[in-house]
Order: C-alpha cells, then structure tokens, then sequence
C-alpha cells in the first residue's frame, strides 16, 4: 500500500498530512476569539453572528461522511488535494470579504473543503503506515494535532486579531495551503482506486445538510420573526419534510451515507445521541463565552486567548493518552458520564459569572472544569460509538458520530444563542440596564447548556455499555485511527 515510498519521505508526508488537518482544526477555536470584532466591523447582530460559526459546522457535519465516500471512489489523494485547495481559496475569501454574506457563503465553503480533508486524512496515513508500530506512532502525532491543534488556535487568533486585524486569521492559511499542497504532490504516491466502488450518497448529504440548514435558519431568526409567525413554521416544517425525506433515502439507497440498521447497536444509538447533547454545550460555551469575556469583560482578543488556554492545554493532555488510560483502567461508561458531569459544573459555574467579573475567582475554575470535563469525555464517547460495530464498518461508525457531533453544535448554538439573546430583549424591554440584561441571557445559555451535559452523562450512565479492559484496551487501539 506505500507503493515502495521510502521511509524518509514517509514521515515527511505524515507531517505534510498533519499540517492540513491542523489547519483545519485550528479554524474551528480560532475564529471563536475573532468573533466580537467580526461582529463590530461587519455589523452582525448579536444572533446573526451565530452564522459565521454555523456555516461553516453544518457544510462540515453535512459532508463529513460523503467526503469519505468520494475518496474510496476517485482516489485518497486526488480529494485530499481537492479539499486543500478548497479550503485554502475559501480561506482567502474570508479574509477579503467585506459584508456579512461574503464572509457567511466563504465560510460555508470553508467547511465543505474541511469535510473532504478530514474524511480522506487517515485513510492516508493508514496507506502510509501498514506495519503496527509505525501506524501507532503515527495515529498518536496525528492525535496529538487534533487535540493541540484548539490550544494554538485561540492563541493564535488572539494574536493576530490583536495585532493586525480579524482578516489575518483566515489570510494565515493561504501560505499553509500552498505548502501542503505542493508537499502532497512531491510525497503522496499517486493510487489509482478501485474500479468496483459504490456510488457516493449525494442526495442523503444534500438532504440532511439542507434540513439542518433550514432548522438552524429558522431558530437564529425565531426571536426576530416570531416563533409561532408563518415564515418560523414553514421552515421548521420544510427542515422536518428534509429530514424526513433523508430517512428514506437512507432507508432505500444500496449504499447509504448514514446505514440506519447501525443505530440499533445500543452503544452506537446512545454515543450519538451524548454526542448531540454535549456538542450542544460545547460550541454553545466556546461562543458565549468568548462573547461574555469581550463584552461584559472587556477583554481584547488577545486576552481572550489567553483566557481560553487552561482548558485547551487540559484537553490536549488528555488527547495525548490520559483519556485512553482512564478507559484502559475504568471501561467506557464511568469515564463518560463523569467527564460529562464534571463539564455541566464547569458550565454551571460560568451560569454564575458576575457583569464585572474577575478572571481567578470567576472564569478560571470553569475553563478548568470545562477542559478537564471535556478531555476525559471526548474519546470515551468516540470509543463507545465503535464498541459495538464490526471492525470494517469503525470508520463509517466513527464518521458518524463525528457527523452528530458537529450537527448537534450548530443546532444546540443556533438554539442557545436565539435564548440568550431572546431572554436579553426582554429584559431589556422590561428596563434592564443593557450590562444587566446581555448576562443574564448569557447565564441562561450556560445553565441550558449544563442541563444537556447532564441528560448526555445520565443517558451514558444509564444505557452505554462498559468494557472489560482487555477490550478497552482494544478499542483505544481503535480510537486511535478517528
């Protein structure tokens, strides 16, 4: 399968290969820091602004799994270089966009390229690396980027925010683009894919990415319009009517995107659902967050990225084996459910987080419990989504789960942040001072958001199946190749 590619160049794919994937990883926390002056100078509404986040998440989510499809069918390699050159031009359209659909409609195809290069990234680096030794060590660098990667994104967006403007943290991937591109071409072999592949589930992705779109449309809007307003209904009906159709296509198709008889494996049906659920808190809390520390705090972004790095430097930790060892020792359940409790604390504390609030006493203690909440969780529920599927389908099985992650973020965001801001209006309204009111929506948000991890570690606690630990073990192997 490495086409006698020696083992020099080898590794310098593998680095060219991380290099891509960290330039994906990064645009998902790096904008997070961006987002108050994206907002000042394109003049987003405080619920508007969920877009630039969500365009880019649900194009991701929508075509994660068709991405993966594509590659077995025109080659690992060609998409890769497809996705990279993607994501790289609609970087540089990000950062040159001057008004608020420019930036949303680059965004999207931001996520679109991200889908491809993370679906065909491993199936990559598993050609690159047959023999078991070399695969491990090169799943765990690969791992170690995924789970960095978000520590040197709000730094770097803090950075470059700070001391150029928003623009420079879409304008840095343009020479990282190029560089991955060119390394490719030089060290990547060329294979020429089976002529035999199934056809790729256009019309599943197209039907799912599109009711989603339309829900999250119509929440972002519902304050705005009216929830029980015509225009609200029709486009939750029409989500509904798409979601529905996705079903049947799913159900009918020789070779679905989303196979539906995998989610009668209790594990995999309930990691979906937690994944929903606590992506919801997630993406909800990097936003507001962000938001709460520029606005209420007055942190520029620079400071904001600073703030932000407790916890992303607890989740790379973790990433980098302790998440693996607490499975190895304690199975998948225990370890789930009480990352995803301690993650509910965290956010419970940040429900409390005075107008004036200090750093120590007031942000640090939830950025902790968030990281630490969120590193022992992460792989755990990864892990169960596979735990009960053959090992030819833990590819599709993993696609899958990340696929309900990510939609479960930009619906949860679309939702928390339309409640924040809905809950502000009123108060505001009722004569509020606007300090007041902007953090009491904000306190909404957060305690919504500890009432999902909640029903995500109750929900795992209740029916995911644990493992003894030689299986574990097994599975850890497993995860490695997510």
């Amino acid at each position: 399968m490495t086409h006698g590619i020696d083992e020099r160049k080898r590794w310098l794919a593998l680095i060219v290969l991380c290099l891509g994937v960290l330039m994906i990883v990064l645009d998902t926390t790096i904008v997070n820091v961006a987002l108050p002056s994206i907002r000042a100078d394109l003049g987003f509404t405080e619920v508007s602004l969920v877009w630039v986040v969500n365009a880019y998440m649900l194009t991701f989510g929508g075509f994660l799994l068709l991405g993966g499809r594509l590659g077995d069918l025109f080659g690992h390699r060609r998409l890769f270089l497809l996705g990279i050159t993607l994501f790289t031009l609609a970087s540089a359209a990000c950062g040159l966009a001057n008004s608020q659909g420019m930036l949303i409609v680059a965004r999207a195809v931001q996520g679109l390229g991200g889908a491809v290069v993370s679906a065909v990234s491993l199936s990559l680096i598993m050609n690159l690396f047959t023999s078991p030794a070399d695969r491990a060590k090169a799943m765990g660098i690969y791992g170690f980027v995924g789970g960095g990667g978000g520590s040197i994104g709000v730094l770097l967006g803090g950075l470059l925010t700070s001391t150029f403007s928003w623009h420079w943290i879409f304008l840095v991937n343009l020479p990282i683009g190029v560089a991955v591109n060119a390394g490719c071409v030089a060290l990547l072999p060329a294979v020429k894919p089976p002529a035999d592949r199934a056809r790729p589930d256009v019309a599943g992705a197209i039907a799912v990415t599109a009711s989603l779109m339309l829900a999250v449309y119509a929440v972002v809007h519902g304050n705005e319009a009216g929830w029980t307003s015509a225009q609200t209904l029709i486009q939750l009906g029409m989500a509904i009517a798409l979601m529905i159709a996705f079903l049947v296509i799913e159900s009918r198709v020789p070779h679905p995107l989303m196979p539906l008889h995998m989610f009668a494996l209790r594990n995999l049906a309930t990691a979906n659902v937690v994944g929903v659920l606590w992506a919801a808190a997630l993406f909800a809390w990097f936003f507001i967050s962000a938001l709460y520390l520029q606005r209420l705090l007055h942190y520029n972004a620079m400071q904001v990225g600073l703030a932000f790095l407790p916890a992303n430097i607890i989740m790379a930790a973790f990433s980098l084996g302790l998440s693996a060892r607490l499975v190895m020792r304690f199975g998948i359940r225990a370890p789930l459910s009480l990352g995803l409790l301690v993650a509910a604390l965290g956010l419970l504390l940040f429900a409390r987080a005075p107008d004036g609030g200090n750093y120590v006493p007031d942000v640090l203690p939830g950025m902790l419990l968030m990281g630490l909440g969120a590193g022992v969780a992460f792989n755990p529920v990864l892990l169960a989504a596979m735990s009960d599927v053959a090992p030819d389908e833990s590819g599709l099985a993993s696609g899958v789960i990340n696929t309900s992650f990510m939609m479960g973020g930009a619906l949860g965001l679309a939702i928390l942040a339309s409640v924040a801001a809905a809950r502000a209006e009123g108060l505001g309204a009722a004569g509020a001072d606007a300090v007041t009111a902007l953090n009491s929506g904000y306190h909404l948000a957060f305690l919504l958001g500890a009432v999902a991890a909640v029903m995500a570690s109750a929900l795992a606690g209740a029916f995911v199946r644990t493992r003894t630990h030689g299986q574990a073990h097994g599975e850890t192997s497993s995860a490695a190749t997510i």
